[in-house]
């Protein structure tokens, strides 16, 4: 099977690498071949449905566009792992086409010496690249949905300390959730346990709950009522006044 990617002239180098070295090495990763139109930029990715893992098939195409949009190979390689994903942002959608616009809207996403980038970086544990109009994240589940709103808010033109502080405090929110599972999991099989250690015999009181339960009559149920009115053979009634 065959599919096919253009990168831009200019990162084709790259994606090659240094004798071959970087090409090699992804197509050793995913166990596919790559051909690579140095003229175009048309990369072509054959693979063998047998020989290829489903997932990384599908993904392969992907980590070549992030290292076409700018993203180290070593960073881009994040990718081939089961629970890492790819999010492609396109400036244009946001600022148009001015290419001023574009330029200041990149520079808000990289931030001063790359700080902003860093930030996102640093606190979702994902890779995020810069290139000419496109934004590109690589992440797992929990970063990913993080670092994409922070990189939204900023495309929406919100200041960087707003962006800060929402990125914190969905991060924040992110940990105690995580946390609660945690909790809820562990106690939730033990729970009862614990509660017969705080009081004694409530174990057997449940269970002669549920007998007593089981034991009663339907009050539909007109054979069921007849034979609990009947007296067996040794019960007697008495009849006194006091």
């Amino acid at each position: 099977m065959e599919t096919s990617v253009r990168v831009p002239k200019n990162r084709i180098a790259v994606l090659i690498g240094k004798k071959g070295e970087t090409r090699k090495g992804l197509e050793a990763a995913a166990k596919v071949s790559i051909d690579i139109d140095s003229s175009t930029g048309d990369v072509s990715i054959v693979w063998d449905p047998a020989k290829t893992d489903p997932v990384k098939m599908m993904k392969f195409p992907e980590l070549i566009k992030a290292i076409g949009r700018g993203m180290s190979p070593k960073k881009a390689i994040k990718l081939m792992e089961d629970d890492c994903y790819f999010q492609l942002y396109d400036m244009k959608e946001w600022v148009g086409k001015q290419h001023l616009q574009q330029k200041r809207m990149r520079g808000r996403l990289i931030g001063s010496e790359g700080k902003i980038r860093r930030f996102i970086e640093q606190n979702t544990g994902c890779e995020m690249a810069v290139y000419g109009t496109t934004v590109v994240l690589i992440g797992d589940e929990s970063g990913l949905p993080i670092a994409s709103n922070a990189v939204e808010r900023i495309l929406r033109g919100s200041e960087h300390g707003t962006v800060i502080k929402a990125l914190e405090r969905e991060r924040r929110d992110q940990k105690l959730a995580a946390r609660r599972l945690e909790y809820i999991s562990e106690r939730g099989d033990g729970s009862d346990d614990m509660f017969d250690q705080l009081v004694p015999g409530l174990s057997d009181a449940r269970q002669r709950s549920r007998r007593y339960r089981s034991s009663q009559v339907d009050p539909d149920d007109d054979d069921a009522i007849e034979d609990m009115m009947e007296l067996a053979e040794d019960e007697s009634v008495n009849w006194s006044e006091e």
